[in-house]
């Protein structure tokens, strides 16, 4: 056996291209020559030169293509396979036409080996990827043939190897088409779903086919990775105008409840084909109902995958893109809230990436988050001032602090720890710090007890002069406290507290952003006299656009400065020419001189009389000195 397997290798490699040229004509002009058919299969591999593969994938498409519209579905061959037929009895056409559908499937099998291989010439893969739609275009009787399209697709996912190119050549030219996305939909659930079932179960990623009926391995991140690909490369529908067309792949009557997958049972005449499609297309595939089917499976395909333990630089990605690309086109983007709390619940970058994202739920579809103030509170570190994503929070973080409702205790808390903030943050986040407490002080007059509250004692009459009484923590408000068992100089803020309502702000002041006004960088000492302004009274005022310093950096305040017409320069006269940076009289008990000045005072000490040691009671006095070098 083993000897008639390597004379038909022998001959295989023995044959040209010319000869397979010539057995491709024999397939296409005589059924008598149909032995041809499994001949040129055998060079449908990767093994094989792009040349042979090509000449080979040619006869064949041209070979099935007429008749694929004849053949029984693969499911049909398996039992009539298994079974032999009715009573024993045996049609010979259907045992031709079944042999024939298992060859058909043994060509797309192979063809799929192919482009899935890294090895492949890229022009091959790109035939053959064409070849494989085609058959996905007509194989399923002027349906979807969605079997073929969910294996490559599986395929793809569960490859072990990169092949971003396919991806890219798939979504440059098949994605334009609504069914194609449809479908792409239905796959990716049921992958997703696949592979979260198999990290439940701790096992290897093994996915089954449910027509190939193969295991296919694949490693889980990869995977994960190559769905992201796919899903945020589907282009939304985009339907404005009801009168436009849809772009469709197959058939209209591929998005019907039996188009999902489903394959005829039996063949369809041309005419009652025709007039299905005109059926669909008159009263079934209007706009409003594409899109409702399209959220439907965008729905179910997301949802699917953001359940799955995503790799780190996958989950910052989606949560990113969450907000622009997803929510807009869910059917019901509430279905995210466990998934966006859990995210903002994890803390630092995280969280600052899901903020935008569970602000858009909350603000436009209703959504309830009882403890949203105090995780945006906790997120108020140092670290967040140079964090990547630093301009969109302080933008949601000056809106979601700009209701009018919000409690004095709450308005307070988030005002006094950005003013503590701004002793510890750079010159950038500085100015960011006092566009956020001037838009705070001007929308919540019952904080403005906090601009100048020198002691305790002095708070009744403040919140007299204002009008205004704020509530504080526990019951106690700016105009309730017994300042004689408190001392003076105090700050009661607790800026280690988690919980504003905890933090005793309202009893705080902010000396904070007093100090600012001597800032050695002077965008923010100029800045900072915008506070002086009473920002009580609305009308003179206005509030400042985050926007324009949430991006501020070292060199943009430098490309400022040097860009400002300076109208006066400081000039600095010196009598004498100064030898040390520093006064004795700013640093007593140290002395700053240069190297030979040092080395005189040394040579000064050892000529220095021991009386003059008696002058001081007898007692030595050494002083530190720090030279200049």
């Amino acid at each position: 056996m083993a000897s008639v397997v390597s004379r038909k290798e022998k001959k295989r490699e023995k044959r040209s291209l010319s000869d397979i040229k010539t057995l491709g004509h024999q397939l296409l002009s005589s059924r008598a020559h149909i032995n041809n058919l499994p001949l040129l299969l055998t060079y449908i591999s990767p093994s094989w030169s792009p040349q042979y593969v090509l000449e080979s994938l040619l006869s064949l498409q041209s070979f099935f293509t007429p008749i694929l519209v004849d053949l029984p579905s693969s499911k049909i061959s398996i039992s009539s396979t298994k079974h032999g037929g009715s009573d024993g009895d045996t049609d010979p056409e259907l045992i031709y036409r079944t042999w024939l559908r298992s060859k058909f499937d043994e060509f797309v099998k192979s063809l799929i080996d192919i482009a899935i291989n890294t090895q492949c010439d890229e022009t091959l893969r790109e035939v053959v990827l064409d070849t494989i739609l085609e058959f996905v275009k007509l194989g399923n009787g002027g349906r979807f043939y969605n079997a073929v399209y969910h294996r490559l697709i599986l395929s793809i996912v569960t490859s072990s190897l990169t092949i971003e190119l396919l991806l890219e050549l798939l979504a440059s030219k098949y994605f334009k088409y609504i069914d194609v996305r449809y479908f792409t939909f239905i796959s990716i659930e049921k992958l997703a779903k696949a592979l979260e079932t198999n990290n439940r179960s701790g096992e290897n990623s093994v996915i089954q086919d449910d027509d190939d009926k193969s295991p296919l391995r694949a490693s889980s991140e990869l995977s994960m990775r190559k769905i992201h690909f796919i899903l945020m490369h589907i282009p939304s529908l985009g339907i404005s105008d009801e009168k436009s067309e849809v772009e469709m792949w197959s058939g209209p009557e591929s998005l019907s409840k039996e188009g999902d997958g489903k394959e005829h049972s039996k063949v369809v005449g041309q005419d009652e084909r025709q007039q299905n499609m005109e059926k669909c297309d008159k009263n079934v595939f209007s706009k409003s109902k594409v899109s409702k089917k399209m959220k439907l499976k965008f729905t179910k395909a997301w949802m699917s995958f953001l359940r799955l333990p995503l790799p780190l630089d996958v989950y910052k990605e989606v949560l990113v893109n969450l907000h622009q690309s997803v929510i807009p086109h869910l059917a019901n983007p509430v279905m995210l809230c466990d998934f966006l709390t859990r995210s903002y619940d994890i803390g630092g970058v995280i969280s600052v990436m899901a903020l935008s994202s569970l602000y858009i739920l909350m603000t436009q579809y209703g959504l309830e988050y009882p403890n949203f103030y105090e995780k945006l509170y906790a997120l108020l570190l140092p670290s967040i001032f140079m964090a990547k994503h630093r301009a969109k929070f302080f933008q949601l973080l000056d809106s979601c602090l700009k209701s009018p409702l919000l409690p004095a205790y709450i308005a307070a808390a988030f005002t006094k720890k950005l003013s503590r903030l701004s002793l510890v943050v750079p010159p950038s986040g500085a100015l960011i710090i006092i566009a956020l407490v001037h838009n705070l002080l001007r929308r919540h007059p019952a904080i403005n007890c906090l601009v100048h509250q020198e002691n305790v004692d002095e708070t009744p009459l403040i919140n007299r002069i204002s009008g205004v009484e704020s509530v504080g923590t526990e019951g106690n408000s700016c105009t309730g406290i017994d300042g004689s068992e408190e001392k003076q100089g105090i700050d009661l803020f607790n800026n280690d507290e988690s919980d504003p309502l905890k933090s005793n702000a309202l009893r705080s002041s902010l000396w904070e952003i007093d100090m600012l006004r001597h800032h050695y960088c002077p965008p923010v000492s100029r800045f900072v006299l915008s506070l002086e302004n009473d920002l009580t009274v609305r009308a003179r005022t206005t509030e400042v656009t985050i926007g324009d310093f949430s991006s501020g950096s070292y060199s943009t305040i430098f490309g400022e400065e040097i860009r400002r017409r300076v109208k006066q320069v400081p000039i600095a006269f010196y009598r004498t020419l100064p030898t040390s940076l520093f006064s004795q009289s700013d640093f007593p008990g140290w002395t700053f001189k240069c190297g030979k000045a040092r080395e005189t005072e040394a040579i000064d000490d050892k000529k220095r009389p021991a009386s003059a040691a008696e002058e001081h009671g007898g007692d030595s006095i050494k002083r530190p000195r720090l030279g200049c070098t």
